[in-house]
């Protein structure tokens, strides 16, 4: 059976990300791990952890401060709401805002994979409106883009934790799993 344009893109997205890391100069990876880099490790694609959502957008938008590795802090504009169900369960993620001028949402979560089969820290959704948002105003939350923070790859980088608000307590095993070179920084 001939994939579908949703298992395509998603395929070549992967592949996308795959020779950026192994071969762009701005790769989160040091040159010694890119000339073995066979590629990161995913979940197989489950269409049942896609959604398309509305919004629920918040009457005042708080400005939440949460721990970044290194022991720094980012800024979050909680922006509104997703509501959605995995099974007979029903979950509520917060999106943030990094940039109040930009619609880019960003959704950052744990999951009870997190810190076995997926990063301790936690993982990150990015929503842009060209590519996430449909025309009837439903934003595309697929956990199967989700993805680690550079922070996995390289103790350069300073990523924020996901917050408690956006703790689930049941497995999302979708997306990238953890790159597997040791601990998370702290």
């Amino acid at each position: 059976m001939a994939a579908s344009k949703w298992e395509q893109r998603l395929e070549m997205k992967r592949r996308g990300k795959d020779r950026f890391f192994r071969d762009h100069f701005q790769s989160p990876i040091s040159p010694e791990m890119r000339e073995g880099f066979e590629g990161l490790r995913y979940y197989p694609l489950d269409p049942s952890l896609s959604f398309e959502l509305e919004i629920q957008e918040h009457d005042e938008k708080e400005l939440l401060r949460v721990q970044a590795t290194h022991g720094g802090h980012r800024d979050l504009l909680r922006w509104g709401e997703f509501r959605f169900a995995v099974g007979e369960r029903r979950f509520t993620l917060q999106a943030y805002r990094t940039d109040p001028y930009s619609e880019r949402l960003f959704v950052p979560f744990r999951d009870a994979t997190s810190g076995s089969e997926t990063y301790p820290l936690g993982r990150y959704l990015d929503l842009e409106p060209e590519t996430h948002r449909k025309g009837d105003g439903r934003w595309v939350l697929d956990f199967n883009e989700a993805y680690n923070p550079w922070c996995e790859y390289s103790d350069d980088y300073v990523c924020p934790f996901a917050p408690e608000e956006n703790w689930l307590d049941i497995p999302i095993k979708a997306g990238e799993k953890r790159f597997g070179h040791g601990e998370a920084p702290t």
